[in-house]
């Protein structure tokens, strides 16, 4: 990856970790190392052979259930998903919901019920909580997969015919990594968690870790709000946090779409200039708000990247291809310093470069 300019970083780092102990020091200097090398446009590595996408997916079709269509960010991967098949030829159709495992059975029986050929749990639904669909599903032919769901160091989910996995360790190393370089190792952070959706393990595993080698002596609390709670219960937990904890200096919100519900109980409590925001995922109306002060750094995954590689991997899966459990897609770090090729509004495409592109064209042969 190529490093842009974070001297930002590096100059409050070292000023406020002057007066620390030599191992201290290092975990600081670690953590802004890692900092930097994820600050820098990704390259495009390509999950698998080149294969004939559209002559493979002809007459063929796919459901997706997002864990909830009424978070920004799952909901335009979902939408990503559709346009793409558009492109190459074939249906897909999104199950609308509201994240709730109800509404993800109705889904799973419309699939297995209406000639689908695969069925996508994205970026949360968590086949372990309806197993008797699943094994409905599978017993009409119908492949089930669970798609953004698990890091690449946690078992698939058992039951499916495949899991395609994304970073999310690393994801929460680079927000415990941010939060050690910007404070010189003084942090006292509040994370919020969703502990239902299986990626947080690996997120959690990862913050977790990065703390332990870069800042042992860092504090912070782990909270949990499910994603079906995230409009009630986010804003008043972030706000009894803050009263009851004076020196809170970072809210860790491990999927930016809480930040909506964060920043208005900073605001309220009158900690902007105290109180940070760090998170993960990239979604657009977090981006702008990087823009506006209002968070101060966001892991980014392109989603629209993230689209291609789901439904790459969906397409390999029924096109009798070697099954994909990296997705290759990548993670970088969007600051007020790092912007570069991001429109005001921002995109779900934009600031990562358009390698990934050319390189799914290719690999689906469409060129």
């Amino acid at each position: 990856m190529n490093v842009h300019n974070s001297a930002p970083i590096i100059a409050v780092a070292v000023l406020l970790a002057a007066g620390l102990p030599a191992h201290a020091r290092d975990g600081v200097e670690a953590a802004k190392a890692e900092i930097a090398a994820y600050s820098g446009q990704p390259e495009f590595t390509a999950p698998g052979e080149p294969f004939d996408a559209r002559a493979c997916m002809k007459g063929k079709k796919i459901l997706t259930i997002p864990a909830s269509s009424a978070i920004p960010f799952i909901k335009t991967i979902a939408d990503g998903k559709d346009a793409l098949a558009k492109t190459l030829g074939f249906e897909h159709r999104q199950w609308e919901n509201q994240g709730s495992p109800t509404q993800y059975i109705q889904g799973m029986e419309y699939g297995a019920n209406n000639g689908f050929n695969l069925i996508s749990l994205l970026a949360g639904a968590d086949p372990r909580f309806f197993q008797p669909q699943v094994i409905g599903a599978q017993g009409k032919g119908v492949k089930v997969v669970a798609s953004h769901l698990t890091g690449l160091e946690q078992e698939p989910p058992a039951g499916v015919d495949s899991a395609t996995a994304i970073d999310y360790r690393k994801a929460g190393e680079l927000m415990a990594d941010w939060t050690i370089a910007k404070t010189g190792g003084k942090v006292n952070a509040l994370v919020l968690t969703s502990n239902e959706a299986l990626s947080t393990d690996s997120i959690v595993d990862g913050l977790k870790s990065a703390f332990a080698a870069n800042c042992p002596d860092c504090a912070f609390e782990l909270a949990n709000v499910p994603i079906v709670d995230w409009a009630t219960k986010v804003q008043p937990l972030v706000q009894g946090k803050l009263q009851t904890n004076a020196n809170l200096n970072y809210i860790i919100p491990i999927y930016d779409s809480m930040s909506q519900f964060v920043v208005p109980a900073i605001q309220i409590a009158g900690k902007t200039a105290q109180v940070k925001v760090a998170t993960f995922n990239g979604t657009p109306f977090v981006l702008d708000m990087i823009r506006d002060g209002s968070v101060e750094m966001d892991i980014g995954e392109n989603l629209d990247w993230i689209s291609h590689a789901m439904l790459d991997a969906e397409m390999r899966l029924l096109c009798d291809l070697p099954a994909v459990r990296d997705s290759k897609v990548p993670l970088k770090v969007f600051d007020a310093e790092h912007m570069d090729g991001v429109s005001k509004p921002a995109k779900a495409s934009e600031g990562y470069g358009d390698a990934y592109v050319a390189g799914y064209k290719s690999l689906w042969k469409l060129e």
